[in-house]
């Protein structure tokens, strides 16, 4: 029975070949949304790895951090700009937990969880969420849940104000741009925490500045960041 079940396996994978949503290359039978060869390719940071690396740098002077790192770095053609294609516009939701889990275990070779009490997704305003059916960085985060076991909290901050798209904006202007698009519902939840902030992509940070400010606004919180990429602006 298993023998014949592997067979018809076989013959459907055969006539609708699993692609690698990284280089669209069709997949062997164990392999996962990404094929063996870009999984060895993705070109990691390794900012975990570095103290003072350029993550943190570019929160520095902004708001107190005590850790931030990115797990890929995102160029143009890449294939992360193809999983990120597929992750946010493409229904592919399974692309964050996957690359959520990759990181955690990534992470937990060194001390970067440690005192992280909860892990909070950089929240999508309502009517967005409605139309992509998810939030990205939500499904990021809990695939970062699933392997180091440090809960996520995704009500405790609310996004007010659906922001216009950040592309193509300089530093000032995304800045302005979310400025005051947060508010926090649960702050009995987070006071005298280490919160963990999860987003897709840091380019220059402002939309998670914005966020780290009103969480801060609590008082007695301290803000560790980490995204799935990281694209110099």
């Amino acid at each position: 029975m298993k023998k014949f079940k592997n067979y018809f396996n076989d013959l459907i994978s055969l006539l609708y070949p699993e692609l690698c949503l990284a280089c669209g290359n069709s997949l062997f039978r164990n392999e996962k949304l990404i094929c063996l060869s870009c999984l060895y390719k993705l070109p990691k940071t390794n900012f975990h790895l570095e103290a003072n690396n350029t993550i943190e740098k570019i929160f520095w002077g902004r708001f107190p951090l005590q850790r931030a790192s990115s797990f890929l770095f995102f160029a143009k053609g890449g294939r992360v700009q193809n999983l990120m294609h597929e992750f946010k516009y493409r229904s592919k939701k399974e692309i964050g937990f996957y690359l959520g889990e990759l990181f955690a275990r990534e992470l937990s070779k060194t001390n970067w969880f440690e005192n992280i009490d909860m892990i909070i997704p950089v929240p999508l305003h309502n009517k967005k969420q409605q139309i992509r059916g998810y939030n990205q960085s939500d499904e990021f985060g809990k695939g970062l849940e699933n392997f180091s076991s440090i809960p996520i909290e995704t009500g405790v901050i609310k996004r007010i104000v659906a922001s216009e798209t950040q592309t193509k904006k300089s530093r000032f202007r995304r800045w302005e741009n979310v400025s005051e698009i947060f508010e926090i519902a649960q702050a009995e939840k987070i006071k005298g925490k280490h919160i963990l902030i999860v987003d897709d992509v840091i380019t220059t940070g402002a939309t998670l500045e914005a966020c780290a400010q009103k969480l801060l606004s609590v008082g007695e919180v301290k803000i560790s960041i980490a995204s799935l990429a990281y694209t110099a602006n």
